[in-house]
């Protein structure tokens, strides 16, 4: 069995290859990550570093041109600036709860790069696709794209597609951000090495969506967040 990570250089996919190198060898386990017009390459570098961490090999993928529609407030394009606000404040703005930063149908894309690599790098083996999706992802319709049944229906699909060789496993996908870390911590997984910030600047913002969460997730776990702190 071979498996691919989805690697964003943050805290949830961190873990999934936390979770991946203690199930398969390094031989066994890449990482693959995907630059979609991003404002900031802060969380590719971060991947990469996490890769040579690990030792893994490690792949990129560049879908920018395909999302080069969209005026998420996370693309380099956009008129939109990022939210300085939590998520739950921020769904609660917007009637259909959908907030500034989902990236069209952007797990989707991804999980089918992954898909499509898995079957050129291992035509003849079975592979598992690990994504991080996790339970505050959903709250509130954020991200309909890291929900349960898309993440069920997303590996479904995918393996129809390639032949019974191919699976999706959102590992985290019940979970919430503060039990991921303290799965993580038990893992010994390298959080110094991971970025969350949706700003690009030299230091976390602290006051973006994902900030917030992050500091509380480790707050709520009783240790300091080892990226403010390396």
């Amino acid at each position: 069995m071979k498996a691919i990570v989805l690697s964003s250089g943050g805290i949830d996919s961190t873990t999934c290859i936390s979770l991946a190198m203690k199930k398969y060898d390094a031989e066994n386990v890449v990482t693959l990550s995907i630059f979609y017009g991003q404002k900031h390459n802060k969380e590719l570098v971060c991947a990469q570093k996490i890769a040579a961490y690990y030792k893994l090999k490690h792949y990129e993928f560049n879908l920018k041109q395909i999302l080069q529609y969209s005026n998420c407030s996370l693309l380099s394009d956009s008129t939109e600036t990022i939210s300085h606000k939590s998520y739950a404040e921020q769904i609660s703005e917007r009637k259909d709860g959908i907030v500034s930063t989902y990236v069209p149908f952007r797990n989707g894309l991804m999980l089918s790069v992954c898909a499509s690599l898995a079957m050129s790098l291992f035509p003849n083996e079975e592979s598992v696709i690990y994504i991080g999706a996790h339970a505050d992802d959903t709250a509130g319709n954020a991200y309909a794209d890291c929900s349960p049944e898309f993440n069920r229906s997303m590996s479904d699909a995918i393996r129809i597609g390639t032949y019974d060789k191919v699976t999706v496993e959102a590992p985290f996908v019940h979970m919430h951000k503060a039990d991921i870390i303290a799965e993580g911590l038990r893992l010994q997984t390298p959080y110094h090495l991971t970025w969350s910030c949706y700003e690009g600047a030299d230091t976390p913002c602290g006051a973006c969506g994902t900030c917030i969460d992050r500091a509380k997730a480790f707050a709520a776990n009783g240790v300091k967040d080892p990226a403010l702190h390396a």
